[in-house]
């Protein structure tokens, strides 16, 4: 199995461009919404994301594709009923810590949504939570630089690595996804953590 490099930076790092590339895309969501061009906006003038292109239909688009970093694609798309705000559901996006701030004026700034945070959490990261103007829940989640970091939980993650036979010294706190198998569990079916 070939691994594929994370754009996720280093805890306190800086954020990675935004690629306009067409790629297939290993996960993404969609929204159903009331308003395309509301919410269009909110995710491109409030939080930063583009819009990499848009399907027009009779009325306006009947799809938007958004991206912030590369693997984080929404599809934005007409409700075919009312919507209504749900609940159970939230989308997270990895961040850079120096960038949060920002966002959250842009965001606060160009109202229609709500904007909470940044806020320090128990597990090493720095989250910013929205809420789009159809009650989406997305969060923007950056690990905490080093020197901001529970040591107590540190600690912890790397006993649950280790228990999972994990190596230890490649994992990185507050920064999903960044340990590895050994390489001998690195098989068909076995992956990485």
């Amino acid at each position: 199995m070939t691994d594929v490099p994370s754009p996720v930076p280093m805890p306190g790092g800086s954020a990675p461009p935004i690629s306009r590339a067409i790629y297939g895309m290993p996960m993404f969501a969609t929204l159903l919404v009331a308003d395309i061009a509301r919410t269009t906006s909110w995710y491109t003038d409030g939080l930063g994301f583009i819009s990499l292109f848009a399907i027009p239909g009779p009325d306006g688009p009947v799809l938007v594709h958004l991206r912030r970093w590369q693997f984080q694609d929404l599809l934005v798309r007409a409700a075919p009923a009312a919507v209504t705000t749900g609940t159970g559901l939230t989308l997270s996006f990895a961040a850079a810590d120096d960038e949060l701030d920002a966002l959250a004026a842009r965001a606060r700034s160009h109202g229609g949504g709500r904007v909470d945070g940044p806020a320090e959490t128990p597990w090493n990261t720095r989250d910013l939570t929205t809420v789009d103007p159809d009650g989406n829940v997305v969060i923007f989640t950056a690990a905490r630089p080093p020197d901001r970091q529970d040591a107590a939980f540190s600690e912890q993650l790397h006993r649950w690595n280790a228990e999972q036979g994990l190596d230890p010294g490649t994992h990185r706190a507050g920064a999903p996804g960044r340990a590895t198998r050994p390489a001998a569990d690195q098989d068909e079916g076995r992956g990485t953590a």
